[in-house]
């Protein structure tokens, strides 16, 4: 069961991020370049069908599978050993996804124009990055740093 899982979290992660890649590397530039909302807006429409359901399943695998790694959080998380500084991290970087999302969603999306462009491009690239995180942490578990 935890290959299945594992796949299924991995598959997502590969939806998350890149997804965040594509629109960072080329609807962004491309919207930049015309100073046009819309070219995001557009891509946001599409994504967030299969984005934010993906990283909700993100979410759920992550901790069906930390479950197994960890099974008592309040003597694991912080920094103590590999396996709670990697789960630490993933939850950083979810706690910075989640709030740089609510803010998007609730601030820059809705006053979307080409004047706030450059304020959501940031955002859209500290997303970007914060994804490409979570996959160099998931890596990690992986990489040698786990017994």
């Amino acid at each position: 069961m935890r290959d299945v899982v594992l796949l299924v979290h991995v598959l997502a992660a590969t939806v998350w991020t890149g997804g965040h890649l594509v629109l960072a590397l080329t609807v962004l530039p491309r919207a930049l370049a015309a100073r046009d909302p819309g070219i995001l807006l557009a891509f946001e429409r599409g994504y967030e069908r299969i984005g934010m359901p993906a990283l909700l399943v993100q979410v759920a695998t992550g901790v069906w599978l930390a479950s197994g790694l960890l099974p008592d959080w309040r003597e694991g998380l912080g920094f103590a050993s590999p396996v709670a500084t990697l789960l630490t991290l993933k939850l950083m970087l979810l706690a910075a996804t989640v709030l740089a999302a609510i803010d998007a969603r609730l601030r820059l999306i809705p006053a979307l124009s080409p004047a706030t462009l450059p304020a959501m491009a940031r955002r859209i690239v500290l997303v970007t990055v914060l994804s490409v995180g979570f996959v160099a942490v998931g890596v990690a578990f992986r990489g040698g740093l786990m017994p």
